[in-house]
């Protein structure tokens, strides 16, 4: 049973927004609804399913770790 990951939300808003995409573009790129997307970027959705980071990650050619919170962030917190 895979187990949800933390997402880096403002890293994610940051990725795509450096890529001139729109949420809509991004929906349409990783196959990920609108709603998902939004839900994460705006931080009311901390946590993703794998599946989900990868599609998100593929669509803004990154590396799914790119998208995560990484244990170093969340200690210097």
């Amino acid at each position: 049973m895979l187990t949800d990951m933390e997402i880096d939300a403002i890293r994610l808003r940051e990725i795509r927004e450096s890529k001139a995409l729109s949420l809509r573009e991004l929906e349409q790129e990783s196959g990920v609804s609108y709603n998902t997307i939004w839900f994460i970027e705006a931080g009311r959705r901390k946590r993703t399913h794998p599946k989900t980071l990868r599609k998100l990650a593929i669509a803004l050619g990154v590396e799914p770790i790119d998208l995560m919170i990484s244990s170093a962030k969340v200690d210097d917190t």
